[in-house]
């Protein structure tokens, strides 16, 4: 992988909506939203250095610690999906990304998400499994894609769930 590609932000990931990811009333099932954001984050392990290969010749993997999921337009079956996979904040062991996911052909949508996620995922010798500092060439890419969305507000992330400003009392 060549540097020039780390430094592409974001990460973009492609796929179409799957006649198995519907429900019942034509849309694509919820569960599904976050099994494309997963597809879209293997992407990122790829773009970080930590494709497949990688990951079994270090022992080292990613693992989810936090997942948030914002439903913001319905989609269908057929219909050609874009995630794009921002790096927006790292230490020498996580990494805090966002998602957005577009509908290509969503009629009159534009640039306006679909659907939004925020994860932290930590790095993991899988010999433990134990939180393990990135080696050096991928917390370089790491870094290298956060620098690049430096200038980019995530428009759903830090979001906390509650009902208005008494909730949970």
């Amino acid at each position: 992988m060549t540097n020039e590609m780390a430094q592409a932000a974001p990460v973009i990931y492609r796929d179409t909506v799957r006649a198995e990811w519907v429900d019942y009333n034509g849309h694509l099932r919820d569960a599904f939203y976050m099994l494309i954001y997963s597809y879209a984050t293997d992407a990122l392990l790829d773009a970080i250095g930590l494709d497949a290969a990688q990951r079994e010749a270090r022992g080292r993997s990613m693992y989810t610690l936090e997942a948030h999921l914002n439903y913001l337009h319905e989609i269908k079956e057929g219909v050609p999906v874009r995630v794009e996979v921002r790096v927006i904040e790292h230490d020498a062991k996580r990494v805090r990304v966002y998602l957005e996911m577009f509908a290509d052909d969503l009629a009159g949508q534009g640039a306006v998400p679909v659907s939004a996620s925020e994860q932290l995922l930590l790095h993991v010798d899988r010999s433990g499994p134990r939180a393990a500092p990135f080696d050096a060439d991928v917390l370089a890419r790491v870094a290298a894609l956060c620098a690049a969305s430096a200038d980019f507000t995530p428009r759903h992330a830090a979001r906390v769930i509650a009902l208005g400003p008494r909730a949970g009392r």
